[in-house]
């Protein structure tokens, strides 16, 4: 068990391996398994790093609101806390947002990123509130049904698997869910994100119902050189309904970039 105390804040993590530092960053309702299938089929030369953001997981969960402001800071200080510098930024969803927050702030952290089923904005305000309220009211139970629709396509709802996610979104504390929740409501990154100068790879699913394709490229556009690659059949999760696809173009992006 890998715990750091971030200012009071105690934040669960594992950093495995030696070489260059790949960072992951969860998306909202899941934890670090989230990149359990797609770590075994990376180059084995590679440090990766992942966490459950605070109010998910093993990590601590405040009261909300937070501020994406704050989550940011909270893996900026868990990056300094292990030494790691010029890391790709792998970041799903509120990840992703995470990512292009601590890449501007942070530049001498992020070599690179991969902006994976995530954008420079989300959604509207209004609509995240309308979840908030459903989850204090309801806890996360509430919303499920409709989350595990837009994260997965039709042929992985039929598989015995279904239920361990269900399990992980249901299990995220109602605090934590909503905290995070409320940063991506007053998350705008279109300006900042637009000042980046680094390599950017943008992935989608095809069956993405929360982050669809155009929405990713809309961001990946704002960065000089950033590409885009639609992984055919996934939804907002391909790195758990698409692992091989999904590990090989990560693959050869670092290969490409000359990581690891």
């Amino acid at each position: 068990m890998q715990v750091a105390d971030l200012d009071g804040l105690r934040l669960h993590y594992r950093d495995e391996g030696a070489g260059a530092p790949l960072v992951f960053l969860n998306s909202l309702g899941t934890d670090l398994r989230l990149w359990d299938r797609i770590l075994p089929l990376l180059p084995a030369r590679l440090r990766a790093i992942r966490f459950d953001s605070r109010g998910h997981g093993l990590s601590d969960a405040p009261p909300p609101p937070y501020g994406m402001g704050t989550l940011v800071r909270d893996a900026e200080m868990l990056l300094d806390r292990l030494e790691v510098r010029g890391a790709v930024l792998v970041g799903c969803s509120l990840g992703g947002m995470i990512a292009q927050g601590l890449a501007v702030k942070r530049p001498d952290l992020a070599r690179a990123l991969v902006l994976s089923n995530t954008a420079a904005r989300i959604g509207t305000a209004e609509m995240w509130h309308e979840r908030i309220a459903a989850v204090e009211a309801g806890g996360v139970a509430a919303l499920a049904e409709g989350v595990l629709q837009r994260w997965f396509p039709p042929a992985f709802h039929a598989t015995e698997e279904i239920s361990a996610w269900r399990h992980m979104l249901t299990r995220t504390p109602a605090t934590g869910y909503a905290g995070c929740a409320a940063a991506i409501a007053g998350t705008d990154l279109y300006t900042p994100t637009s000042g980046l100068r680094l390599p950017l790879l943008g992935i989608a699913g095809s069956e993405d119902g929360s982050t669809p394709p155009d929405l990713v490229r809309e961001t990946v556009a704002l960065v000089p050189g950033g590409r885009l690659h639609v992984i055919r059949g996934a939804g907002h999760l391909p790195m758990v309904d698409r692992p091989l696809d999904y590990a090989e173009v990560l693959a050869g992006f670092l290969a490409e970039i000359g990581h690891g």
